[in-house]
């Protein structure tokens, strides 16, 4: 039997759309019809909507649920989704997977705000606010997952960023009905945060080391006048 890691790569397999979307206590249980993952996917699976990592709770012959809770009500706009509405829908990587996007963990990291869009010949150029201390995980020609679309970033300025969407992209996933003003959910580059906490905390436990750099090791490493 083949296992499925926790892991997505932002190559959206289907598009699915929101049967119902039912309050439960703090969160909300939705019912997403998508029939081609819910052909594959099996109740534990996980799964993502919009980029946010799910588990199915129940599924039937061409729809699933998942049970979004108060935290992820919090930090994402799966509570914003409606019956009849439209969803990003991607299952598990297997391992023996080609990375089509970037590696995605369906964590998103905050939720930004369309600027504007620029319909060109040929694509969408797509502006997009996001919450400046979040900057750091963030560079041109990056990738990014925007309602859990792999993408890469075309340019930076400030707290906002460009991505190109070329219309195959449109045609496959739920951009295609972005417009101003509106909110998407946002997970940066995995590698990048990585790398931070390895430099902020990088030393060795019980060794007494401080981690990060500082000049005083890159002297010990021999860089340096």
């Amino acid at each position: 039997m083949k296992e499925e890691s926790k892991m997505f790569t932002g190559i959206i397999q289907e598009i699915g759309s929101v049967v119902a979307a039912t309050r439960k206590g703090g969160g909300v249980v939705l019912n997403v019809r998508a029939p081609i993952c819910a052909a594959e996917i099996k109740v534990n699976d996980s799964v993502s909507l919009n980029g946010v990592c799910q588990t199915v709770v129940s599924k039937a012959a061409d729809t699933f649920e998942v049970e979004a809770v108060e935290e992820t009500l919090k930090k994402t706009t799966l509570g914003t989704l409606k019956a009849g509405g439209k969803v990003n829908v991607e299952l598990a990587m297997r391992l023996s997977d080609r990375v089509g996007g970037h590696l995605v963990q369906g964590h998103v990291d905050c939720v930004g705000q369309v600027s504007s869009i620029e319909k060109k010949s040929m694509s969408w150029v797509v502006r997009v606010s996001y919450p400046a201390e979040f900057a750091r995980y963030i560079i041109p020609v990056g990738s990014i997952a925007v309602d859990g679309v792999s993408l890469t970033v075309a340019s930076l300025e400030g707290s906002e960023f460009t991505i190109s969407v070329i219309p195959h992209t449109l045609e496959m996933t739920t951009l295609s009905d972005v417009q101003s003003g509106m909110a998407v959910n946002l997970e940066f580059d995995l590698v990048g945060k990585y790398i931070e906490r390895l430099l902020t905390h990088g030393g060795k436990e019980g060794s007494g080391e401080k981690g990060g750099i500082t000049l005083e090791k890159l002297a010990g490493w021999g860089f340096g006048a």
